[in-house]
């Protein structure tokens, strides 16, 4: 059975997230504040983790900062009342794997649940594949670890997905668009700033020299292509 936490202070919507998603057949933990809610992250094991942003004690950009530098790897969807663009930015550059903003519709809420946990549950039953080795990063796709010259380093679970998909498809060109339906889903409308963004992550952990890749190419008006 998934696991899900959801860290929200409205007792109102944690009640009704918590009664929706048991209903839906999850098992469900909760914490009202942004401390508890990061030692729950720390201390047990969840499928995913729904997190609003504004908490007392510690906002949730900040639990989602603590819980990825510390190796955590579970999805984060953050729920936020801002619609602003560089809240959403910030939250996927700290490591979150989506956003919705309130108010959101449940229909759609637990779907991009579904889609995410069946995305994570498919990768779970890969056979074999998955050390990868490139410049100065290695990865094992198994054991979500990635180490780069050797030091382990903290990537999201939505980075380690968009590189397994830059790996699945090397010497192609592909698509800002193709990137973002294939690695974050038809239902999630991120901007093409975001993938930017993975990139520049991603060569930073990956090239000898981050302003001269050789590894992850940028096809200018297009998009990128990994050389494999």
């Amino acid at each position: 059975m998934f696991r899900i936490l959801v860290i929200e202070d409205e007792q109102a919507m944690l009640m009704g997230l918590k009664d929706n998603l048991e209903i839906e057949g999850y098992q469900v933990d909760t914490a009202s504040d942004g401390a508890k809610g990061l030692d729950m992250i720390l201390k047990n094991e969840h499928s995913l983790i729904l997190l609003d942003v504004m908490l007392p004690t510690m906002s949730g950009f900040d639990v989602c900062h603590n819980a990825r530098s510390k190796g955590i790897t579970t999805p984060i969807v953050l729920l936020t009342a801002k619609g602003e663009e560089i809240d959403k930015v910030l939250g996927l550059e700290l490591g979150a794997d989506d956003y919705m903003t309130k108010p959101f519709s449940l229909r759609e809420l637990l779907a991009r649940i579904k889609a995410l946990l069946r995305r994570l549950d498919h990768a779970s039953h890969k056979p074999e594949h998955k050390l990868f080795a490139a410049g100065k990063m290695t990865v094992n796709f198994d054991t979500y670890e990635a180490f780069v010259d050797g030091q382990p380093v903290k990537m999201s679970h939505k980075e380690f997905e968009f590189l397994h998909y830059l790996l699945d498809n090397p010497n192609k060109v592909i698509s800002r668009d193709e990137l973002l339906d294939n690695v974050w889903g038809t239902d999630y409308m991120p901007s093409a700033r975001t993938v930017d963004n993975f990139v520049l992550k991603l060569r930073q952990l990956i090239e000898q020299d981050s302003n001269k890749p050789k590894i992850i190419l940028t096809v200018h008006g297009v998009g990128y292509k990994f050389i494999g």
